[in-house]
């Protein structure tokens, strides 16, 4: 059976940070970063080579493929920054139509700056999809 190929690691968050070359696109990831960390009160962990996460889930699809992934997290891109909504909230419909300028897919946002949306909104998106993520998924002691 195939291994999830995205997996958390032991590189070091700051470093990726600090390795965005863009001074406006660093300042709205490390804003990202302290929002989603105030949101989950999870310390970020890497998540491949690309993606600042936290928390996590296990996961098992009815194939019997199973694996971890980052409860909610984000990425810089070339053009643009991913946010990962891994579970839809309640309101996601509704709050993606105040958000302001993004595409969405199936699980992933794509914004290209905060200044084209409201934080606010996006703030209730990630907390409303951390929160029924964990809900569906509660950690095993």
């Amino acid at each position: 059976m195939a291994e999830a190929k995205t997996k958390a690691t032991r590189l070091s968050v700051s470093k990726y940070l600090d390795g965005i070359a863009d001074d406006a696109r660093r300042a709205d990831c490390e804003a990202i970063a302290a929002l989603m960390k105030s949101i989950t009160k999870q310390e970020p962990a890497m998540w491949g080579a690309s993606i600042v996460g936290y928390g996590k889930y296990a996961y098992v699809y009815d194939s019997g493929r199973s694996g971890e992934f980052c409860a909610t997290g984000f990425s810089s891109r070339k053009g643009d920054i991913s946010i990962y909504l891994v579970a839809s909230g309640p309101n996601q419909d509704e709050l993606l139509g105040r958000l302001g300028k993004h595409k969405m897919g199936k699980s992933c946002l794509t914004i290209k700056r905060l200044a084209d949306i409201d934080r606010k909104v996006l703030r209730q998106l990630v907390a409303e999809s951390y929160r029924a993520i964990m809900q569906r998924y509660p950690a095993k002691q």
